[in-house]
């Protein structure tokens, strides 16, 4: 039997999320995004190692911060350069549903110009997740005409 290069279950590209409260975030995306623990593998102090979840179709990993270990949050780092983005069948529920279990609201669920809906919220972790739902399909060149428009000063 040969194993395969990518595990069942996973994507070729697996987020990998670090946060300072890794027990709490797995609860929070349980709640904003539905997420279903798939495993946990707990350290001697009671952090999480390393943690799997399922959101939709796609694995998201995440494990506590371990500065000791150069492994940093956004909370230790204060902030991050990454953003997650979800699809989603309704982002206007979706985002209501995340700010119920605890996000915060950083862009109002809108219309926009590459043919989704979505919204941003920022999760109580430090990480940026989009909630988007896919309305229309839009040509490389109509997307590009669109955001000269909506970029063109004055």
């Amino acid at each position: 039997m040969s194993v395969k290069p990518v595990p069942e279950g996973y994507r070729s590209v697996t987020p990998y999320l670090i946060v300072r409260g890794a027990v709490q975030a797995l609860d929070f995306y349980r709640r904003a995004f539905d997420a279903k623990e798939i495993m946990r593998l707990t350290m001697p102090d009671g952090t999480l190692g390393h943690a799997e979840t399922q959101i939709g179709d796609s694995r998201v990993l995440l494990g506590d911060e371990s500065p000791q270990r150069n492994v940093k949050s956004p909370s230790t780092l204060g902030g991050s350069s990454v953003h997650m983005l979800i699809y989603v069948a309704d982002a206007d529920v979706a985002v209501k549903q995340a700010i119920a279990a605890g996000a915060t609201e950083v862009r109002p669920v809108a219309d926009q110009f590459y043919g989704d809906r979505s919204g941003t919220i920022s999760d109580p972790f430090g990480h940026q997740w989009t909630l988007s739902t896919h309305k229309e399909d839009v040509s490389h060149a109509e997307m590009q005409r669109r955001m000269d428009v909506m970029v063109k000063p004055g």
